[in-house]
């Protein structure tokens, strides 16, 4: 199964945690690459300039997963700031190649003005459908639109907002593989896969005690 998560310089080590947690409980073998801008400017297969609006080193570049996959098969792409406390493996029990894209369909309009460490709290349609992709790199809306020169060049509503596809084209997985801390309730999903600490995590001084926190930090300490 290939995954790709975005990596960002100020958390490499939610990136670990979140690698790590993929592994304890995954049934099936795992390809786990990180997403870094660095190497992708390197290859000079992102160029980019800088966005002021990024909160992340990987709010671009995570779209470039297909390319990265070669357009072949499904890829998973993830932030790095998940905990998963499931099986990954699971989501591929809903694959579906009618599809060029699945997600959790979030209708998220968060109340905060700033998340993480003092970055702004953006709102916009269709918010965090992408901070979890299960893509269909094959798909011909996938080749043609997400390609390099498109990651490039495109808007954010492109990209964010799944204009490169066609709504028809999106497909939906269960709140359980992107449970939003913060957000979501145990009401909404009482057992979560895959929990999302999408307004910052325990890492960060000001969200310590969040839900899930203690899960969080029993990893790392493991480790």
């Amino acid at each position: 199964m290939k995954i790709f998560i975005g990596w960002d310089s100020r958390e490499d080590i939610p990136y670990q945690v979140c690698r790590e947690s993929l592994l304890r409980h995954t049934t099936t073998p795992l390809e786990i690459q990180p997403i870094k801008q660095t190497d992708l400017r390197e290859r000079n297969v992102y160029w980019r300039e800088h966005d002021p609006l990024s909160s992340t080193e990987f709010s671009f570049t995570r779209f470039l997963t297909p390319y990265l996959a070669g357009y072949t098969g499904w890829a998973l792409f993830m932030d790095c700031d998940f905990l998963w406390r499931g099986d990954v493996a699971g989501l591929m029990d809903y694959v579906d190649p009618q599809y060029a894209v699945m997600c959790v369909q979030h209708k998220y309009k968060p109340k905060e003005t700033t998340k993480m460490d003092g970055a702004v709290q953006h709102q916009y349609p269709r918010k965090n459908w992408s901070s979890l992709m299960l893509i269909n790199c094959g798909h011909p809306d996938v080749k043609q639109n997400l390609t390099p020169q498109t990651v490039n060049i495109a808007t954010g509503m492109y990209l964010h907002r799944f204009k490169w596809t066609e709504d028809e084209r999106i497909g939906s997985l269960p709140i359980a593989y992107n449970y939003l801390e913060g957000w979501h309730t145990k009401n909404d999903c009482p057992n979560p896969v895959a929990v999302h600490f999408t307004r910052g995590g325990p890492w960060f001084k000001d969200y310590v005690d969040v839900e899930y926190g203690d899960e969080w930090m029993a990893v790392i300490q493991e480790m």
